[in-house]
């Protein structure tokens, strides 16, 4: 049993991302439309960047934006740098530690946080330590927005995301994909004791810790499979 994430599995996240990840494109767009309007010369940070298919996203569709991908893997950074193309020179990368707090006071202004599965590998204390730091760190008018998996209430709910994901992979391109979600184990909600790495809090406990840190309009704005996107704004 893994402990930590590694290269390996970057390498395979890489690879079937696409397929595991519950309408990964129109996340994306749901993200890049909430974190507007974004002032010009704007400064998006993604906390966990991976391939670097948000970060594309975020650069072209914010002309005049610098995105700041962070990452804890090497291997992601390396591909997301390939993913932006055209787009590099807005684009920086930042090795990182998510539960770290040398990264938490950036030396330029902050505009929007966004973050893709990543958050949950925090503990209860440590998301609610993030989004306060976070919302120090914001602009005023600046978004935080969080796409990631949360933990099920009831057994009824991890029963219900479990079949999602599962049906959901199963339905996609490639055939080696869903075998590889099945053999791996990737289904948290089907093995939910299984990888210490993953530790999911509920979404009502952070829509909560988002409001203590003194983000407004906090809201969810899509879910399905266990996978929700939420967040909030700084006054």
């Amino acid at each position: 049993m893994n402990t930590t994430w590694t290269e390996e599995n970057s390498k395979d996240f890489i690879q079937y991302g696409n397929d595991f990840v519950p309408y990964r494109a129109e996340q994306q767009h749901i993200i890049s439309e909430l974190i507007k309007p974004l002032p010009s010369s704007a400064n998006v940070v993604e906390l966990g960047c991976g391939a670097g298919l948000l970060s594309y996203h975020l650069l072209k569709e914010y002309p005049q934006a610098t995105v700041y991908g962070y990452d804890g893997s090497p291997t992601m950074l390396d591909q997301a740098t390939r993913q932006v193309g055209q787009y590099q020179d807005r684009f920086r990368t930042q090795l990182f530690d998510l539960a770290a707090i040398d990264w938490r006071q950036p030396a330029f202004p902050v505009h929007a946080f966004v973050s893709s599965l990543v958050i949950h590998h925090l503990d209860n204390a440590g998301k609610a330590q993030l989004f306060s730091d976070l919302y120090q760190a914001l602009e005023p008018g600046g978004a935080l927005v969080i796409a990631d998996i949360i933990q099920p209430a009831t057994e009824i709910g991890f029963s219900i995301a479990a079949q999602q994901w599962d049906t959901y992979v199963q339905g996609q391109q490639y055939e080696d994909a869903y075998q590889i979600f099945v053999q791996d184990h990737w289904n948290y909600f089907a093995y939910p004791d299984e990888d210490p790495i993953d530790q999911p809090s509920t979404l009502p406990d952070q829509l909560n810790w988002l409001r203590e840190a003194g983000f407004h309009s906090v809201d969810v704005y899509w879910m399905f499979a266990g996978h929700a996107i939420f967040g909030g704004r700084k006054k």
